[in-house]
């Protein structure tokens, strides 16, 4: 079974693909389900019902729309409604999840709390990401400048961990070591972090909640697959049982990118014999067949 729980489009801020692109993507490369996941960022975005909305083009930030993206979160009500007109355009032909990607902080909880309340009952799936710590966001080096290599990693996931915590409506924690994407002072030793990561872990597999395999480190050009090899094997080792696979595609083009390889990874170098996806919040498990 060919599946990509971690897709992007025009609801997404960082992205202008229009959703029924990825979906003919995905049906013409033969997949069977596919979920999409779009941003959600309190703290460094706004709600579009809070009006007063900003926009990102190559001279900065304003409040004119003209040819930029807009500095928001998902428009909800359009995103589940295009979402539900797709499910039925392309029935029997792919199975479209709904599912959001929650870049929440700590500070920011109670806004997510509030937001899956009111959309419980649209959602299969919910990826807890961590794109920024006190509003100061990784991919620019805010969170980074004025700290040391230690600092800002220690500081990332011990954020992880206290979201964590207190939050409990997700279904997997996405790109888990994602600082390695953004750490212009290289990759930092494992071992410096591995209690803290099994920490995580074991909260999640207590939780009953799971990780995801994110292949966009195949564009990025990582060293390693995200979360990195030995997370995988810590977390299978704790007995954590929960993997969804994404490509974090942006574009059509990236949908789907080394999903195959990501399934022979887990397969034949972690030693786990399942893959999950997500119906209504509820895992199912599906066999590797290789």
């Amino acid at each position: 079974m060919l599946c990509d729980y971690h897709l992007h489009c025009e609801f997404s801020d960082d992205s202008r693909e229009p959703m029924e692109n990825q979906i003919e993507e995905a049906v013409r490369r033969g997949f069977e389900e596919i979920c999409f996941t779009d941003h959600v960022d309190y703290g460094i975005k706004k709600d579009w019902s809070e009006g007063n909305i900003q926009y990102r083009s190559g001279d900065g930030i304003s409040s004119v729309s003209g040819d930029g993206d807009p500095v928001a979160n998902v428009d909800y009500p359009r995103y589940f409604a295009k979402l539900h007109e797709m499910q039925q355009k392309y029935r029997g032909k792919i199975r479209i999840k709904e599912g959001l990607e929650f870049g929440i902080q700590t500070i920011t909880v109670p806004q997510y709390e509030r937001l899956y309340a009111e959309y419980e009952q649209e959602l299969d799936f919910v990826l807890l990401s961590m794109h920024q710590v006190d509003n100061r966001e990784f991919w620019n080096q805010e969170y980074q400048k004025g700290r040391t290599q230690q600092e800002y990693n220690e500081g990332y996931y011990r954020e992880i961990y206290n979201v964590m915590k207190i939050f409990h409506h997700y279904s997997v924690l996405a790109h888990l070591d994602l600082l390695v994407r953004y750490d212009q002072q290289g990759i930092y030793p494992f071992e410096k972090v591995e209690d803290a990561v099994a920490e995580i872990l074991k909260l999640a597999i207590a939780d009953g909640k799971g990780i995801e395999i994110n292949t966009s480190s195949w564009h990025y050009g990582l060293a390693d697959t995200q979360p990195s090899r030995r997370i995988l094997r810590m977390y299978r080792d704790l007995g954590g049982r929960i993997i969804t696979i994404g490509s974090d595609a942006h574009k059509a083009e990236y949908l789907g990118d080394h999903v195959t390889d990501a399934l022979h990874i887990l397969k034949d170098e972690i030693g786990m014999h399942e893959f999950c996806t997500f119906d209504h919040m509820i895992p199912v498990f599906h066999e590797i067949l290789f």
